[in-house]
C-alpha cells in the first residue's frame, strides 16, 4: 500500500471513530453519573438524523444550522424523559441494583417506541441528501468534504464536553458525583438539578451525532441500535465514567475496524468490534485508558 492509501485508510477510521466517541460520551455521561444504561441512546441519534434530514429536504435548512438545533431539541426531550421516567424510578427503587434493572427495562421500551414512531412517520426506506460531497485532496489522499467536516465537528463537541467536565464548577460537581455520590450530596451538590441536566446533555450529544451522520450517510429507522452497541464497546475500551477514555476508545475502535476490514472483509466489522470488546474485558476490564481514582 502507498502512503496515500494508508493515510486514507487511517483517516477513514478516525472519521468513523469520531462519531463513535461522540455517541459514547453521551451514554457514558448517563451511566457514569446516574447508572442509567440507556440502550435507547442510538434511537435518539437516529431521531436527530431524521430531524436534520426533514428540515433540509422539506425546508432547505442547512445541516450546519440543524446541529445546535438538534442538540437543543434532544436535550429538551431528555429533560422531559428523565422527569417522566427516571426520576420516578429513583424515588421508587429501594436500591441501586433495582434502579439499574428497572432503568434498563424503561430504556428497552423507549428504544422500540422511538423506532416505531419514526417508522410510522417516515417509513422504513433509506433517506439522505447531498451535502458537501466534493473531494478534498491532501497530497496523494482524497477525502469527501462532508466527512472531514463530520470528523472536525465531532471532535469539537467531544472536546467541549471534556473541557466542561474538567474546567468548570458544573463539571467538578459531575465528577464528584461520579467518584462518590454520597460524599458529593453531603457537601451540597443537588442531584435533582444535575441528573436531569446531564441526562439531557447526553441526549443532546446523540442528536448532534445524528445530525452529523445525516450529512455523509443514508439514514433509516434501524440505524440507532448498532451505534448503541458500539458505544458500549467504546465505553468498555475507555473505562466506565472516563470521558477522555471514551474519546480515545472511539478513535481507536474506528481505526481498528477500518484496518481490519481492509485486510479481511467488510462483513467482518462486527466480529472485529466484538473481538476487541471481549479481549479488553478479559485482559483489562477497567478499560485501556482508565486511571485509578480518576473518571473524567
Amino acid at each position: 500500500m502507498t502512503l496515500g492509501a494508508w493515510t486514507e485508510l487511517i483517516a477513514s477510521g478516525l472519521i468513523t471513530g469520531g462519531i463513535y466517541a461522540l455517541v459514547a460520551l453521551g451514554l457514558n455521561l448517563q451511566y457514569g453519573l446516574m447508572r442509567i444504561l440507556n440502550i435507547a441512546h442510538g434511537e435518539f441519534l437516529m431521531l436527530g438524523a431524521y430531524l436534520t434530514w426533514m428540515m433540509q429536504a422539506s425546508f432547505g435548512v442547512s445541516p450546519l444550522l440543524m446541529i445546535p438545533l438538534s442538540f437543543l431539541a434532544l436535550m429538551a426531550l431528555g429533560l422531559v424523559i428523565h422527569r417522566l421516567c427516571f426520576r420516578r424510578l429513583t424515588e421508587t427503587s429501594p436500591n441501586l441494583d433495582i434502579f439499574e434493572a428497572r432503568g434498563l427495562m424503561v430504556a428497552f421500551g423507549l428504544m422500540f417506541l422511538v423506532q416505531n414512531l419514526v417508522s410510522w412517520a417516515w417509513g422504513g426506506e433509506l433517506r439522505g441528501y447531498d451535502y458537501m460531497t466534493s473531494p478534498v485532496a491532501f497530497g496523494d489522499a482524497q477525502f469527501a468534504a462532508n466527512k472531514l467536516l463530520v470528523f472536525v465537528l465531532a471532535l469539537v463537541f467531544s472536546g467541549g464536553l471534556i473541557v466542561l467536565l474538567r474546567q468548570t464548577l458544573l463539571g467538578k460537581g459531575v465528577r464528584a458525583l461520579m467518584q462518590s455520590p454520597t460524599g458529593a450530596q453531603l457537601v451540597g451538590i443537588n442531584t435533582r438539578v444535575l441528573h436531569p441536566l446531564m441526562f439531557g446533555i447526553g441526549l443532546g450529544l446523540s442528536g448532534v451525532a445524528g445530525a452529523l451522520l445525516s450529512m455523509a450517510y443514508t439514514i433509516s429507522p434501524s440505524m440507532g441500535e448498532p451505534y448503541t452497541v458500539t458505544a458500549l464497546i467504546v465505553i468498555t475500551l475507555g473505562g466506565f465514567g472516563s470521558m477522555g477514555g471514551a474519546l480515545a476508545g472511539g478513535l481507536l475502535l474506528g481505526v481498528v475496524e477500518a484496518i481490519g476490514m481492509h485486510f479481511t472483509n467488510p462483513s467482518l466489522k462486527a466480529l472485529l468490534s466484538y473481538g476487541v470488546f471481549i479481549g479488553v474485558l478479559l485482559l483489562r476490564p477497567e478499560g485501556l485508558f482508565a486511571r485509578k481514582g480518576r473518571k473524567a
